[in-house]
């Protein structure tokens, strides 16, 4: 997030460690509380670590061998009860790729508490790892390490992500791995990198079109071949079945969409959004479409430019996943922590402009948006959504007037 220099600027450090000080107080000591229950639900009566059961579900299917039960939603709530009986009534819509059940294999040989913990623990080391390895690399921020670690810590969707038990975590890794090697222009080993997010393929929409339009054909063989190699494993241990019932769910998800997204107030795309504002389901589609073609014509004009440093390209790639996934609930927002550090660091670098200002204001207001996600149930806007197109605008208008840089 820029952080204003000059005395007039309202997004100075001072006013920001104040917000996120009021961020992370509330929303960590209300879950803190929230989670002071002896068992396993917390005060609101939910189970403790909510999605992380059905991770839990599904790796305790891979230690049995139950590859006929991974898309069976019956039997994984039965198995849930068995395994947790506190998750009596709980169920969830299986639509995670065969392979993803391999990798919770191992914390599922543990009961669920202290599997919940380490996975928290996981996913904290892995956010922790990325931001500080992005902030090392933004040079205008590093007088600002104390500030960073506070707005890390009260990021909302980093809240979201350990309240939800989720593995958005994962795919934040592989996006900021995915920077660096592309600084260094390991374009094969992106691929690979960004090919792993094969496990939420909702994720890579973004990227392989804006990579196929600029014509990264490596990046793109790279992703290829690591998203081959993850459904093959799936394949080596379960035979081809489930990966035949993952594709058929996957076909088959827009029948079951009100399962799959309970609470459309928590989502933060173009879809939800025109489906929250439009009922009529044919406009909004075609509103959908409409806007994310928008959306990709900027990103690729921007990725075409030469002149533009790739903190400004890449932050502009993470907007655009986000914008143009078709389903994206509000944990995965934390896939954006490398845009507001990158995009920090080069509006820090760059003449105190209105066009900068204004950027900056609309980090802000992407960064903490998403607690005002709830409203939506009754505004029918989601105002996130708004704050990152108007983004996507702001850096491609900029990215115009950006003079020949090395990369």
């Amino acid at each position: 997030m820029v952080i204003e220099r000059n005395p007039g600027g309202w997004l100075t450090a001072r006013r920001l460690r104040a917000h996120a000080t009021i961020f992370a107080l509330c929303l960590w000591s209300i879950y803190v509380w929230n989670l002071a229950t002896p068992g396993l639900r917390d005060r609101n009566g939910n189970l403790k670590g909510t999605d992380f059961l059905h991770l839990y579900t599904l790796g305790s299917l891979a230690v049995a061998h139950r590859g006929a039960d991974l898309y069976n939603m019956n039997a994984q709530a039965a198995l849930a009860v068995e395994l947790v009986p506190e998750a009596a009534g709980v169920r969830y819509l299986p639509l995670y790729p065969p392979q993803v059940s391999l990798f919770f294999g191992p914390l599922a040989r543990f009961s669920y508490g202290w599997a919940l913990l380490l996975w928290w623990g996981c996913s904290t080391a892995v956010y922790g790892v990325c931001c500080y390895c992005l902030w090392r690399a933004c040079l205008n921020l590093r007088d600002y390490g104390r500030l960073v670690f506070l707005l890390a810590i009260a990021y909302p969707a980093f809240f979201h992500l350990i309240a939800w038990g989720q593995t958005s975590a994962l795919a934040l890794g592989c996006f900021t791995l995915g920077f660096f090697l592309l600084r260094a222009r390991y374009e094969f080993a992106v691929g690979l990198v960004l090919g792993c997010l094969i496990f939420k393929p909702q994720l890579a929409l973004a990227a392989a079109v804006v990579f196929a339009a600029v014509g990264a054909w490596r990046i793109l063989a790279g992703a290829a071949l690591s998203a081959a190699a993850q459904l093959g494993a799936g394949i080596l241990y379960y035979g081809m079945s489930p990966l035949q019932q993952w594709i058929h769910a996957l076909r088959s998800v827009s029948a079951v969409l009100p399962l799959f997204e309970p609470r459309l107030y928590q989502t933060h795309c173009l879809r939800t959004f025109w489906a929250m504002l439009i009922p009529w389901e044919h406009i909004s589609l075609a509103l959908y479409i409409l806007s994310a073609v928008a959306v990709f014509a900027l990103t690729i004009a921007c990725w075409r430019r030469a002149s533009v440093p790739l903190a400004a390209k890449y932050s502009l790639l993470l907007l655009a996943t986000v914008l143009v996934a078709p389903h994206l609930t509000v944990y995965d927002l934390v896939i954006l922590a490398p845009a507001f550090l990158l995009l920090g660091d080069w509006l820090a670098g760059q003449p105190s402009t209105s066009s900068a200002r204004g950027l900056g204001t609309l980090l802000y207001l992407v960064y903490a948006l998403s607690l005002l996600g709830p409203f939506a149930r009754w505004t029918h806007v989601q105002l996130s959504v708004i704050a990152m197109t108007a983004s996507v605008y702001v850096i491609w208008r900029m990215s115009r007037q950006t003079d020949p840089v090395p990369e």
